[in-house]
């Protein structure tokens, strides 16, 4: 005899408190081009909403909202990073869409004026099927040149992105110095430099050849000064800001340090008398008018309000890129989403699905803070929807 199925009781909703937004903060656009720093926000793509953007499946992505997004950049006088990580190379943004992204934006900033930097990397390769030894690495090499072709013909500074395809065929520093000395060699203007730690993307543990950062941080300096002219500068996502102070310190003159440090920005970017770091970050991508605002405000010279607004989205910031890193960029999409600049909570390859409803609710929370919500109504409304969706009701009253 069958058992019959037990009835399932229907929990009562959980509730979470949500005050009313403050009102919209004004945020200026600048007149002009900013002097102070040079200043790359690294933009996500946003994908068609009907479309099967599941794990796996071959990116679709909503061409006008995404390019839309990077005039909104532009607009604010900051340069965009294109095709890197923040786009989710490597988390859903197969080389087909990435190609297409890297020539759209180009002919985009063209029209515009607007500067651009796009990702040049490894990620059409099959990494499983890379042989050992100098095959793997001539392997390597030739992805790289594959995509530092499309991102020269789109007009783009070159990023040369951290491989994880030369991660695993590397077996140490000197690897690594024989590959980007070759590449640096060819190109035919000065291209940024890449380094991802691990946080941001565990493939890229041991990145330069050694665990050890000292280690790593003399290889890639001896690959600097072996060819200053052909580095514009590095970017550093490590998470350290001393470690990132020292290096700049170390740099040839002319080569930038780009801080990819999306916990430290505020202290790196204003900078001392010891001097200060350029800006390649996701953060600002999700901060961008108030990121604006502070390079205006260092433009003018007051260094004091240039800090207390960036200090002021140093919360938002830490929270977005809490552990684990690699999923912030689900919050970047999710600030997209509140402020009105994409259909839907939605990311290629599902990825929407990275961070958990409480962690959105604080980003909410901490945006709203900031000033950074650009439309506060809808932000609301649009948050509602999300936690009914997820069966949790808003307190009564608010």
């Amino acid at each position: 005899m069958s058992t019959p199925a037990t009835a399932v009781r229907p929990s009562v909703a959980a509730a979470v408190d949500l005050p009313a937004p403050r009102p919209a903060m004004l945020w200026t656009r600048p007149t002009g081009p900013i002097r102070s720093r040079v200043a790359y926000a690294a933009a996500h793509v946003v994908p068609v909403v009907d479309a099967d953007n599941a794990p796996g499946a071959p990116a679709v992505l909503d061409w006008d909202v995404t390019l839309a997004y990077r005039h909104e950049l532009w607009s604010y006088g900051l340069g965009v990073a294109d095709a890197m990580d923040t786009a989710q190379r490597g988390m859903g943004l197969d080389w087909a869409a990435t190609r297409e992204l890297i020539r759209r934006s180009g002919a985009e900033a063209a029209a515009v004026g607007g500067a651009l930097a796009c990702g040049a990397g490894t990620d059409q390769l099959d990494r499983a099927m890379i042989p050992d030894g100098p095959a793997g690495l001539r392997s390597v090499e030739a992805a790289y040149r594959e995509q530092v072709e499309v991102v020269t013909e789109a007009g783009a500074t070159v990023i040369l992105m951290a491989s994880r395809a030369l991660a695993g065929a590397a077996r140490g520093a000197q690897d690594y110095l024989e590959v980007y000395s070759r590449l640096l060699s060819e190109a035919d203007r000065p291209v940024i430099l890449h380094w991802l730690g691990a946080m941001f993307d565990p493939a890229l543990s041991g990145y330069w050849g050694s665990h050890d950062l000292p280690t790593a941080t003399a290889t890639v300096l001896d690959l600097i000064r072996a060819h200053p002219e052909k580095v514009d500068g590095i970017k550093v996502s490590l998470l350290d800001a001393g470690h990132e102070k020292a290096l700049r310190a170390a740099l040839p003159a002319g080569v930038r340090l780009y801080t990819g440090d999306d916990f430290n920005y505020p202290e790196l970017v204003v900078g001392d008398d010891e001097g200060h770091s350029d800006a390649l970050l996701g953060i600002f991508a999700a901060i961008y008018p108030a990121a604006s605002a502070a390079l205006q405000a260092l433009d003018a010279g007051d260094a004091t309000r240039a800090r207390q607004i960036l200090d002021s989205t140093q919360a938002l910031g830490r929270h977005i890129f809490s552990a684990p890193t690699f999923y912030y960029k689900t919050g970047i999409a999710f600030l997209s989403w509140l402020n009105g600049r994409q259909p839907g909570f939605s990311m290629v390859a599902g990825l929407q699905s990275g961070r958990s409803v409480p962690h959105l609710v604080t980003v909410f929370r901490l945006a709203d803070e900031a000033g950074l919500l650009l439309d506060p109504d809808l932000a609301r409304h649009r948050l509602r929807s999300l936690l009914a969706v997820n069966g949790i009701e808003v307190g009564h009253g608010h």
